[in-house]
């Protein structure tokens, strides 16, 4: 972290106001990715009632004000605030009230529960969008249309982590802190560890049609274990839904 940040940092954690009850360290220098050009991201988290102050942006930091309300509240998949809400993933809790409300509300924003996966995967499509593109890369590459293939290929990738991540209860990483996620918090999938999940989105994005197929397989596997374990059928349904169409992945 650069000096000036550090800095600014120790003078936020200096601060005594009675308002403030807790103060998240996130961003790249949470996550042990800060260079020399990054700057702090900082949560200031207010209790309850504190009318909460614009956000003050400098080369060293940003000090984002939010009121402890705001950060207990999780915006459902699809609303605009849930693509903020991967930031509170891997954080460093700074401060915190005695009873853990802060770190409890960030674990909250990071992870999902029982329906929310389902609403992300079912009502969000994204299981079936993620089929979807993929169907569509290999019915390109079995006609002869290399262009279209990649291009459909490389569509799938978001829909398929999005998949990914929700079946492992978590927010799926922004892009650039994908590859770190994966190698500093692995999934529990072997198929979706840094080492093989990697190179396999690479191949991907190449229109390698194989590695489709083996994401395919994979995911099948998972979204039915899901199913046993929360007693329903919903994403083998989706699956099954396809019909010979799914030919296509074998």
């Amino acid at each position: 972290m650069p000096e000036r940040a550090r800095a600014a940092l120790a003078e936020v954690l200096a601060r005594e106001d009675p308002a403030v009850i807790g103060v998240v360290l996130t961003g790249s220098a949470a996550r042990g990715m800060a260079t020399d050009r990054s700057d702090v991201d900082v949560l200031v988290v207010l209790a309850d009632g504190v009318p909460v102050p614009p956000t003050r942006r400098s080369t060293a930091i940003d000090e984002i004000p939010t009121g402890i309300a705001e950060l207990e509240r999780v915006p459902p998949f699809g609303t605009e605030d849930w693509w903020f809400r991967w930031q509170h993933a891997w954080v460093d809790v700074l401060r915190d009230t005695p009873d853990g409300r802060v770190t409890a509300a960030c674990h909250r924003q990071a992870t999902l529960d029982d329906a929310e996966q389902r609403a992300l995967l079912v009502e969000g499509d994204r299981l079936d969008g993620w089929v979807n593109f993929a169907y569509r890369a290999l019915k390109s590459d079995r006609d002869g249309r290399p262009l279209e293939r990649r291009l459909d290929a490389a569509e799938s990738v978001a829909w398929l982590l999005d998949v990914v991540f929700a079946l492992g209860g978590r927010v799926r990483p922004y892009n650039k802190y994908l590859a770190w996620e994966l190698r500093e918090h692995p999934l529990a999938v072997p198929e979706w560890s840094a080492e093989r999940l990697l190179p396999q989105l690479e191949a991907v994005l190449d229109g390698d049609p194989e590695p489709l197929r083996a994401a395919y397989a994979v995911v099948d596997r998972e979204c039915r274990a899901w199913d046993v374990a929360h007693a329903t059928t919903v994403l083998g349904d989706l699956l099954d839904g396809w019909g010979d169409e799914g030919a296509v992945f074998g």
